[in-house]
């Protein structure tokens, strides 16, 4: 971690002060759906048989500081992110040689690959495609340099399941509710003191996620157009079964009904083939799905929104694999299609970021944006037989070296990961063949500063990090060359923040906590 830029943060407070803020967080964040179903580790199943309790979601007690010229950076990208991955999920030709070659060392990506390629061989007959991607950030201060300004730098392009849009927007009114009812004690901005209090309406960040996701969904199911069948439309969320994040997607489900008047409907992974079925007789293959608590009704489903089916677990048998195949070849609108799903792979960030790439150029052809793009970028290199892939397999296998880095598969979820001096050691245990299926990505180094995350009723003290994710939705009708972008949006954003001392920042996963932006003049 780099040398701290930021002042003396969070301001220290008395046992009045701390029993009064936990009291507060607590209270706002059950009665505002601040929450998630409790780890099997802190509420045992025979404890909850019935799955009726929640928790409060792992939060920051206060907001964590961020450079306010890299958060307006990352938001102001935003939609030149959305085309790149829209462009790349529009050619198939080059996405062909990658995924390929992945697909000999990874069974789950090939599978994909062979989704897409039974569809294609039938015949696609929906060319729209909605992405609610998210590009992830973390602050990178060059150690090298004392007086190095502080730069965003890409840790990862989401482009399937980007999660926790609604409980970020909730998150950040908690730290804003906190600030207007005292519940945070001064703190001045410099160490003299006779600067303006730190925390102030202007430095806490104002989000929309759960509006501008719900957009997306809303705008995609617009242009899907009438229905093709004698059936009122809507729109079903694919879920894990059983999903502890839940109360991160029920907000966006209750803003299409409510706001939006769409009919949204959840339905588990696991019950693709059960609960929807294809109407062949028309040629467009729309999906239609029957709720099973009304066998009576029958929806014809515009969007499908994949919030599972990213995970190799998800898909235990051939079952699951028929499920996907049949969203895959109907006439609904995917989010995400199998090739921006595949888009979102990590050695397509490698493609895209290896030093001297040319690739980034093909996507974007203004070269002020594509610059502006790249200087996102950190160093990633292939482990294979190239020029670079032999640079980093030197790099990849001394103990000392890739203390640097971290090893990344070809996968969504935390937990992973390699990371620094366990990389030659897993490498080795691996044969040569199958290591062209990870990257090696050079550790980003964000500067040192402290927080208190209240996870499990418990609160963990010390320096934290804190990765900014950025959403945007971005709908776009495939083209021969380029796709047309119908929408394209920057969608609000997401701090997820972790101890220093972990690797992995999931918050799902056991490993982060969500957070909100505190900006800051540095």
């Amino acid at each position: 971690m780099a040398a701290s830029i930021y002042p003396k943060y969070p301001p220290d407070l008395t046992k009045a002060q701390f029993d009064h803020l936990i009291t507060s967080i607590k209270d706002y964040s059950i009665a505002h759906g601040l929450a998630v179903r409790p780890q099997p580790s802190f509420v045992p199943p025979e404890s909850d048989p019935a799955g009726v309790l929640a928790t409060t979601a792992p939060v920051t007690l206060f907001p964590s500081l961020f450079p306010r010229a890299c958060f307006d950076e990352a938001k102001a990208i935003q939609k030149a992110y959305n085309e790149l991955y829209a462009s790349i999920a529009n050619d198939e030709e080059w996405l062909k040689d990658i995924v390929e070659e992945l697909a000999e060392v990874d069974d789950f990506i090939a599978k994909l690959w062979k989704v897409h390629l039974a569809v294609k061989e039938e015949g696609y007959t929906q060319d729209l495609s909605l992405g609610l991607f998210r590009s992830d950030y973390l602050v990178h201060v060059e150690p090298s340099n004392p007086s190095a300004k502080p730069e965003v730098k890409q840790v990862e392009f989401n482009t399937i399941a980007s999660s926790f849009g609604g409980l970020s927007e909730k998150v950040g009114d908690l730290h804003r509710y906190l600030y207007n009812t005292s519940c945070y004690p001064p703190t001045p901005s410099s160490s003299s003191g006779t600067a303006s209090n730190l925390i102030n309406t202007s430095s806490l960040t104002p989000n929309h996620t759960i509006s501008s996701l719900s957009s997306g969904l809303a705008a995609a199911h617009d242009h899907y157009g009438p229905s093709k069948t004698s059936n009122q439309k809507c729109i079903i969320f694919l879920v894990q079964d059983p999903e502890r994040n839940v109360f991160d997607q029920r907000p966006l489900e209750y803003t299409l009904q409510v706001t939006h008047s769409i009919p949204t409907f959840r339905v588990p992974f696991s019950s693709i083939l059960l609960n929807t079925s294809i109407d062949n007789t028309h040629s467009s293959r729309p999906l239609l799905y029957t709720p099973p608590h009304s066998p009576e009704s029958v929806y014809e489903v515009s969007v499908v929104y994949f919030r599972a089916g990213y995970a190799l677990s998800d898909y235990p048998d051939e079952t699951a694999w028929t499920a996907r195949h049949q969203v895959e070849r109907s006439c609904a609108i995917k989010c995400p299609t199998i090739l921006t799903h595949l888009a979102g792979s990590k050695k397509i960030q490698q493609v895209l970021a290896t030093p001297s790439s040319p690739h980034l150029s093909r996507f974007l052809k203004d070269p002020a944006v594509a610059d502006r793009v790249h200087q996102t970028f950190t160093n990633i290199y292939p482990i294979d037989d190239t020029n670079a892939g032999r640079e980093a397999r030197a790099i990849a296998t001394d103990e000392g070296k890739s203390n640097g880095y971290v090893l990344k598969p070809q996968r969504e979820g935390g937990g992973n990961n390699i990371y620094r001096a366990a990389i030659p050691k897993f490498l080795k245990s691996l044969p040569e063949s199958h290591w062209k299926g990870y990257i090696l990505m050079e550790l980003i180094e964000p500067p040192a500063q402290e927080n208190a995350i209240l996870r499990n009723g418990e609160v963990q003290r010390g320096q934290i990090i804190g990765e900014l994710g950025i959403y945007g939705a971005c709908l776009w009708r495939k083209g021969e060359n380029s796709p047309t972008l119908l929408e394209n949006e920057e969608a609000g954003q997401l701090l997820r923040t972790k101890g220093r001392e972990s690797e992995e920042g999931g918050v799902a996963a056991g490993f982060g906590s969500v957070d909100s932006c505190l900006l800051i003049d540095v």
